[in-house]
């Protein structure tokens, strides 16, 4: 069954979405609106835990620590066991479909991407990156009526994500495809033919134009834009700067937040500092 995943990792209001639809347009493609399966198994107590819970969390962690290791095979019997879980249900939701692959795109993975990769070392993983502040300006206009300081006070999200997706391409644990948001939308046509053939796919460059092929299903992330057009547009790839250019307030926050990441992730996210802004 992990030969039949295939992982779209990536930060909120990265252009994953669209990226979604595209991938989807294959005819071997199946995708469904973000499921969060992985999540909740990745916070159980073995690998992660969760602040608060209906139950003692605290004990119920040291108790799973105690059982796993009774286990014949420790750990890869309790990894066999959740692997059960996540291939019965993509699985089961494959099954009845005319394609031969299932597409799972929730950003949320970005931040247990340890644990994902060792549940599923044999699945597909196309990592797809962008502009640091394009990502933030996305978000806080989406969500907060363009204010930052909330939007930043609610959810740090480059200081979430890009170090933990950062790490990800660095060292990667499984093999997979770096893709960046302004080469997608610059060029589309050859960056699904790369991604296609990563995915041993046929290439299928009418999937560019996923209005005419994919099924769109409400709930798959941010679908407005997405709905609203047909193919992808570089319109949005400078938005931000125009934005920070025209707001100094703004520009004080961006420059806070870019500090606070390393030159190295900054680096291989494919932004090194001196090109930020």
């Amino acid at each position: 069954m992990d030969e039949k995943l295939i992982f779209v990792i990536s930060p909120p209001r990265s252009g994953s979405t669209l990226l979604q639809h595209m991938l989807g347009a294959h005819t071997e493609i199946f995708t469904y609106p973000e499921p969060h399966l992985i999540t909740p198994i990745a916070h159980l107590g073995y690998y992660a835990n969760v602040d608060k819970a209906p139950y003692d969390h605290i004990n119920a962690a040291e108790a799973l620590h105690t059982f796993v290791e009774g286990l014949p095979r420790g750990e890869e019997d309790y990894l066999d066991a959740l692997r059960a879980y996540v291939h019965t249900l993509y699985g089961r939701m494959l099954e009845p479909r005319k394609e031969s692959r299932f597409l799972d795109k929730t950003p949320a993975y970005a931040l247990v991407l340890p644990f994902l990769s060792r549940l599923l070392p044999h699945a597909k993983y196309v990592v797809l990156t962008r502009h640091p502040l394009a990502i933030f300006s996305s978000y806080a206009n989406s969500f907060f009526n363009g204010d930052w300081k909330t939007a930043h006070e609610f959810n740090p999200i480059l200081e979430r994500y890009v170090p933990a997706m950062a790490q990800f391409l660095r060292e990667r644990p499984v093999p997979l495809k770096h893709v960046a948001y302004e080469d997608l939308v610059a060029n589309p046509e050859a960056e699904l033919e790369r991604i296609f053939a990563y995915l041993g796919l046929e290439h299928q460059p009418e999937a560019v134009r996923y209005g005419d092929r994919a099924e769109i299903r409400e709930g798959m992330g941010d679908p407005i834009n997405v709905k609203r057009l047909d193919r992808p547009v570089t319109d949005s790839v400078e938005k931000w700067a125009a934005e920070l250019a025209s707001d100094p307030q703004k520009l004080r926050l961006a420059q806070e937040m870019i500090a606070r990441i390393s030159d190295d992730d900054l680096e291989i996210w494919g932004h090194p500092r001196d090109t930020i802004f």
